[in-house]
């Protein structure tokens, strides 16, 4: 085996690993990308409201989730293995409730 033909073998392997070394960073910014545009990705405008312990491991988490003219209020019981969905409000009709809770608590 000739030298020449030795180093372009040691190139295609050191090529190789760096392509190896590179597939998660280029994973994760295909991803990234992808999560941008696909009609799902509001949830990642979502944000919890309040969070109660009724358990050791239960909780009953209120959050606000969807797009910005659709958004719901979610109330889910969470424990360790699952979370249901409890009741579902519109963003609009939950804030109502909420001033008008606020107002027969101050009146009280």
């Amino acid at each position: 085996m000739s030298a020449g033909a030795s180093y372009s073998s040691l190139a295609w392997v050191v090529l190789f690993i760096g392509a190896i070394a590179l597939l998660p960073w280029l994973v994760r910014r295909w991803q990234r990308g992808r999560g941008q545009m696909l009609p799902g990705a509001a949830a990642a405008n979502a944000r919890v409201l309040s969070s109660v312990a009724v358990g050791p491991q239960q909780r009953v988490v209120t959050m606000e989730a969807g797009a910005p003219g659709q958004r719901v209020v979610l109330v889910l019981g969470v424990t360790a293995q699952q979370i249901n969905c409890l009741h579902v409000l519109q963003a609009a009709s939950f804030s109502d409730e909420v001033a008008a809770a606020r107002g027969a608590a101050s009146h009280a």
